[in-house]
């Protein structure tokens, strides 16, 4: 039997292989390895969450500080704004990241100077996501190591909130996480989100508790957590705020009667 098996996985593996030097072929199962590989790639990377609340939009993740000689001279390392109503959190390789991002800007550019106005956030979304599924389908390329949640406002749909992943698909959500243990993150936001109740100030709470429990350490600290949030000013103007080290240093005091810091 232990050779039965261990001739079976081998065969397995064999098959994979077959199937997996080229980003164009589908295996037998009708699966594209290499999209599975970026996945796979995105899942060892930092966590990244992102919570809509009513009046606005969450994004928080986990930073990974290779070494203290480090000269980082930025508040935040996995956020970035793409115009003034739109930012978004990356998980993955930073290199892929900043390749989308780079024609993420050009594309509401390009739409501002040609339609004198802001970009809708989802039509941003589809040009993108179909730049990441063409380079699933041509022969030499390889798929994009990354994934993004986009948070955005529109006149038509409000506060937004999307996931992208190397495929190109991408789809709404109300609260979001990719990277590292996203499967626990996911069941915590499931458990956790209340649509009614959910305010800035309760997401960023539930963002608190959700990295709390993904990351590989029982202490958060602001050396290892950022914080964003995508709100509105009372003239209307829509605000993207990074949160300082102090800002987020007090955050995690306020939640500590609140949510428990533990990995388990």
């Amino acid at each position: 039997l232990i050779e039965v098996s261990f001739f079976k996985k081998k065969h397995l593996w064999k098959m994979s292989r077959r199937y997996d030097s080229r980003t164009t072929q589908f295996s037998p199962e009708g699966r594209l390895f290499q999209v599975e590989y970026a996945m796979e790639a995105i899942s060892q990377a930092g966590a990244a969450v992102g919570i809509l609340a009513k009046d606005g939009v969450v994004l928080a993740a986990e930073k990974r500080i290779t070494s203290k000689l480090l000269d980082i001279r930025t508040e935040t390392e996995k956020m970035y704004p793409i115009d003034d109503h739109i930012a978004a959190a990356v998980a993955g390789m930073q290199s892929d990241a900043r390749i989308l991002l780079n024609y993420a800007h050009l594309t509401v550019q390009r739409h501002k100077y040609r339609y004198q106005e802001p970009i809708p956030v989802e039509q941003l979304l589809q040009i993108v996501c179909d730049l990441k599924h063409g380079y699933t389908q041509f022969g030499g390329y390889r798929p994009f190591g990354v994934s993004f949640l986009f948070a955005g406002y529109d006149a038509e749909f409000g506060f937004q909130l999307y996931e992208s992943d190397p495929s190109g698909n991408y789809g709404g959500w109300k609260a979001s996480a990719i990277g590292s243990n996203n499967q626990s993150a996911q069941s915590i936001l499931k458990s956790d989100y209340k649509e009614d109740s959910m305010t800035i100030e309760s997401a960023l709470l539930l963002a608190v508790k959700v990295l709390s429990k993904t990351m590989d350490t029982v202490s958060p600290t602001s050396e290892k957590m950022e914080f964003s949030t995508l709100t509105r000013n009372e003239k209307g103007k829509v605000i993207w705020k990074v949160f300082t080290k102090a800002e987020v240093d007090h955050l995690l005091e306020e939640a500590k009667e609140k949510v428990t810091f533990s990995t388990d």
